[in-house]
């Protein structure tokens, strides 16, 4: 597994180290790796303060890594017991956090055949997609990556080889309480499996090999559905003459880029129904992490209004300007943009949303355009217009984010700029 994951000298491995049979075997098994490999190893336990007991397992995982020379990382942790998901979900949300605060190239679990064949289940049991039934892969990249170097071993033979190994470790007894869920399918329900299909884990696991492969080719489609439909922004009519379902995999799956959660597949459904019947007309659909966005042939995601600041940012020739959850880079230039001399003669310049009456002129010669009209020319849908920064010099509109430069403010050749730049 180590050597499929590409793991290489140096690289900082840190085992979520619970204490129990599981973590420390891997723990364990890796010490005796490492100078193998050549990898640096270090263990991180978090302490949630819900058993009596907590106390006493941060100490005896402490003793078991320094037996061993192995950093420890401790985190005392307090676990929301009103969490809306519940309680086994805030424990888990709360360790995942401690665990993203370790400095390391790989967080290393050890979670088994047993475990991925429980994950499944459940997940199958509460509606899940494709990507949620994927479970649990063996190797993930990322900054950190994840390992599960025991994904397909069962837990039985875990447990042998840690009582020939003669080692310690400690039992949670929440793990025995049926209230949880994961524990009701683990002590009732697979036993009852068990018996009737006795090779259902191994079965299920690998089912779960299987959907994540089809997940996989989910999203090699998407990818080539948004090349045919022109790259993002979308061509929005060629984008719907795909099927609904082809649409819905484009959108879950640029959500996912994107970081984010993908919604319920009821969303998606009324989405792609709003797009269907408003033909044309501008759409802004919240869809959770994002909102879908359609307006004049184009359709793109983008995070959700942020809105603009409510007063005037002075501006003192900072290179970099914060606005709502973007910023405005001030980058110099020469013969184009704004004339920097000219805004250091000026007595007030600032960033500022819209004002009533706005008006700008983009060309000498030309008359002066209404805010309104400046945004229906350059295509910028009206929700986004309340968030357009504006740098105000004097009283004077001089630049409008994805708008430009007015004609009385524009950089003469040779003569040094600035280019204000919107990064939304």
């Amino acid at each position: 597994m180590l050597a499929a994951a590409a793991v290489a000298p140096r690289q900082r491995l840190c085992v979520a180290f619970s204490g129990g049979a599981d973590s420390t075997t891997l723990l364990h098994l890796l010490a005796r790796l490492r100078p193998r490999f050549g990898f640096d190893l270090c263990a991180a336990h978090v302490h949630h303060g819900l058993s009596p007991n907590a106390d006493a397992w941060l100490e005896f995982c402490a003793r078991q890594c320094a037996a061993l020379g192995v950093a420890f990382h401790p985190f005392r942790e307090q676990v929301a017991r009103d969490h809306p998901a519940g309680l086994e979900a805030a424990a888990r949300e709360v360790r995942h956090g401690a665990l993203a605060r370790v400095a390391c190239d790989w967080l290393v679990f050890g979670h088994h055949q047993d475990d991925q064949a429980e994950t499944l289940l459940f997940r199958l049991l509460r509606g899940t997609g494709l990507r949620g039934a994927a479970a649990m892969a063996a190797v993930e990249p990322g900054s950190p990556g994840r390992l599960r170097p025991l994904l397909g071993v069962r837990r039985a033979d875990i447990r042998t080889f840690a009582q020939a190994a003669s080692l310690e470790w400690i039992e949670d007894e929440s793990n025995a309480d049926p209230r949880h869920a994961r524990n009701l399918l683990r002590h009732r329900v697979f036993p009852l499996i068990g018996a009737a299909f006795p090779g259902a884990v191994p079965a299920l696991a690998r089912a779960s090999g299987h959907f994540r492969e089809a997940d996989g080719l989910l999203g090699d489609l998407a990818a080539l559905d948004c090349a045919a439909c022109g790259g993002w922004p979308l061509q929005r009519d060629r984008l719907l003459a795909l099927s609904d379902e082809r649409v819905r995999n484009v959108l879950r799956w640029r959500i996912r880029e994107m970081g984010g959660e993908a919604p319920a597949r009821a969303r998606l459904v009324e989405a792609v129904r709003q797009l269907r019947t408003a033909e044309e007309a501008p759409l802004y659909l919240p869809l959770g992490a994002v909102a879908c966005c359609a307006y004049r042939g184009r359709l793109w995601l983008e995070p959700p209004r942020d809105g603009a600041p409510e007063q005037p940012l002075a501006w003192r020739q900072e290179p970099v300007q914060r606005w709502g959850a973007g910023v405005v880079r001030f980058e110099p230039v020469t013969g184009a943009g704004l004339g920097r001399a000219a805004l250091q003669r000026a007595v007030d310049v600032a960033l500022v949303p819209r004002w009533p009456g706005l008006t700008l002129r983009q060309d000498r010669g030309r008359p002066r355009r209404s805010f309104k009209n400046l945004c229906q020319e350059a295509g910028i849908p009206a929700w986004l217009r309340p968030r357009l920064p504006v740098l105000r010099v004097d009283g004077e509109a001089a630049w409008i984010g994805e708008i430009g430069v007015a004609a009385e403010f524009r950089c003469g050749p040779g003569e040094a700029g600035v280019l204000p730049v919107w990064q939304r």
